[in-house]
């Protein structure tokens, strides 16, 4: 396969990859509905089917993307894949809502092992200069997936039925798989420890599965509960053990070169206000447009629409302007432009033109997708090198994390009916709800200052490989050595 050619089938496979995660977590919505009435089962367990996957995924990112690391990244997203599709097949014909719910926990487990994957491709087949337009076609395709996820979600229920909307994942993922073989990538020599450490894996998964399971429950249960309180002080410490075990362990799950690494986690403390913010005022508005202002579903849905139309429109404009103004700017841009559309959500009401809800949509679309791009970017870019899948895995791990807290914000805030538990909108308490969420995604413009100005045109080489471009001869009764880097620097 030539030069030309590998990029091209990588970026095919990482775009497919991502897609499948992003369509399957919207077309479930539209699902639930039928699924709760053909196996009978109650609010609650309906409610599993998303948090059983979503503690799966949120335990495992990190780890899944050290296994790459160090087994291979296409190895792991070709197994993840095939699991992914056989998981689905399994809930699509599932006898009851307990086979259900197991399997979601499956599904959620080989999801971890391909989303990571899907980035690390990028690192290593693009080259620095091209990688942010590869970023940018990656970021808008997932928006697609997602957008329109609850429209064929609703065509296949309407139709075939619920288990229609895992069944269609099955030719996909087979697909996918047979694309993976085809990728051809680089060598890279792995610097990382060769023994897993079991007792770190376990206590980060256990940390995060606590915490996102805790933040699940708090618009049932509230933040000054006993059950919330508890779960919040067991993740607590359970991640001070973790912290512990890093510094001791010679083989931590967060590589130091990585915990280090100012962009990269810099990034991440982004996402985490970001996603926080965005998921938590979509949550709010969802109910606001049905329930507050009478919409119908589709009414609502069309409201959404310019969100989903500037994330896809936006991703190359985003590129673009990275290439040329630098991550810094970009990122306080596009955060400063979610801040702006949460707060301007908040005055929504019933005499709110469609206009004013388009463009509030429309700038929340338009800033995500810089916010998107620029720390996919960064992430991928700034990788230490052979830890882009540890890297890619707690990225998407704060992309789950994030929309848990913003909707746990957003829900404690809001009156839930204690007949069918969905947030009251009447009153001030949606406006207050929304205006807080924008001070959450105001959060991430102090991590967006720490992001460098200038994008890297090329990845660094280590130190031992680089050479000076013109040896100096050696001086008799001494050596001269050039200082290290110096030759690197030439010409920069």
């Amino acid at each position: 396969m030539s030069a030309a050619v590998r990029p091209r089938v990588a970026l095919l496979v990482s775009v497919a990859g991502a897609m499948i995660v992003a369509l399957d977590g919207t077309v479930l919505l539209v699902a639930q509905p039928d699924l709760r009435r053909d196996l009978g089962a109650d609010v609650a367990q309906v409610q599993w089917t998303s948090t059983a996957y979503l503690l799966a995924v949120a335990a495992s990112l990190v780890v899944a993307g050290g296994l790459g690391d160090r087994y291979g990244h296409k190895r792991l997203l070709f197994l993840g894949v095939l699991g992914f599709g056989a998981a689905s097949a399994g809930i699509a014909l599932a006898p009851g809502i307990g086979w259900v719910i197991g399997l979601r926990a499956a599904q959620g487990v080989f999801g971890a092992l391909l989303q990571p994957a899907t980035l690390a491709l990028l690192r290593l087949v693009y080259p620095a200069e091209r990688l942010g337009a590869a970023v940018a076609v990656r970021t808008g395709a997932i928006g697609v997936a997602a957008g329109s996820g609850p429209l064929l979600g609703g065509v296949l229920v309407a139709h075939l039925g619920w288990r229609a909307v895992f069944l269609i994942n099955v030719p996909a993922a087979i697909a996918i798989a047979a694309l993976t073989l085809a990728v051809r990538t680089p060598k890279v020599s792995r610097s990382g420890p060769g023994r897993f450490d079991l007792v770190g894996t376990v206590l980060l998964a256990g940390t995060l599965a606590v915490l996102v399971h805790t933040l699940a429950g708090v618009p049932a249960h509230g933040w000054a509960t006993p059950r919330t309180l508890l779960g919040l002080a067991l993740a607590v410490a359970l991640g001070a053990g973790l912290a512990v075990h890093q510094r001791r362990g010679t083989s931590p799950i967060v590589p130091p070169a990585v915990a280090r690494s100012v962009p990269v986690m810099a990034s991440m403390a982004m996402l985490l206000a970001t996603t926080g913010g965005m998921f938590g005022a979509l949550f709010v508005t969802t109910f606001l447009l049905q329930d507050g202002l009478g919409l119908s579903p589709l009414a609502s849905g069309l409201r959404v629409l310019p969100m989903t139309v500037l994330m896809v429109l936006g991703a190359p404009v985003a590129a673009a302007a990275l290439r040329g103004y630098g991550p810094r700017r970009v990122a306080v841009a596009g955060q400063s432009l979610v801040v702006l559309a949460v707060a301007g959500l908040s005055r929504l009401g019933p005499d709110s033109p469609w206009v004013m809800t388009g463009v509030g949509f429309a700038v929340l679309g338009a800033g995500f997708t810089a916010v998107m791009v620029t720390t996919t970017g960064t992430v991928v870019g700034d990788a230490p090198s052979g830890f882009a899948g540890v890297v890619g895995g707690i990225k998407q791990t704060a992309m789950n994390v994030g929309p848990t807290l913003g909707i746990a914000v957003a829900a404690s805030m809001m009156t839930l009916n204690p007949a069918t538990g969905v947030p009251h909108t009447a009153g001030q308490a949606t406006g207050r709800a929304l205006l807080v969420l924008a001070a959450l995604a105001a959060l991430g413009l102090l991590p967006a200052l720490l992001l460098p100005t200038r994008t890297r045109t090329r990845p660094p080489a280590p130190a031992q490989t680089r050479a000076p471009a013109r040896a100096p001869a050696p001086r008799r009764g001494r050596s001269r050595i050039l200082p290290t880097g110096a030759a690197g620097k030439r010409g920069e």
